[in-house]
């Protein structure tokens, strides 16, 4: 259950980085684009989500030993 919900978190996460990108054609350098999306909530859930899912892998790797 706790991977779906990383999953989860990691597909929001990543379809607004993904929606972000159309700042960089609007002006917006590399490096602003980076800076920007470290800031937003909504693209740290990525992260968040990539973690929680490993945390629940390892875990279920233990269990099958």
């Amino acid at each position: 259950m706790l991977f779906l919900i990383g999953f989860g978190l990691s597909v929001v996460g990543g379809v607004m980085i993904i929606l972000y990108l159309n700042l960089i054609p609007a002006g917006l350098s590399f490096k602003s684009y980076l800076i920007f999306i470290a800031g937003r909530m909504e693209c740290q859930l990525f992260i968040v989500g990539c973690l929680i899912m490993l945390f629940s892998y390892s875990g279920l790797l233990r269990q099958l030993k």
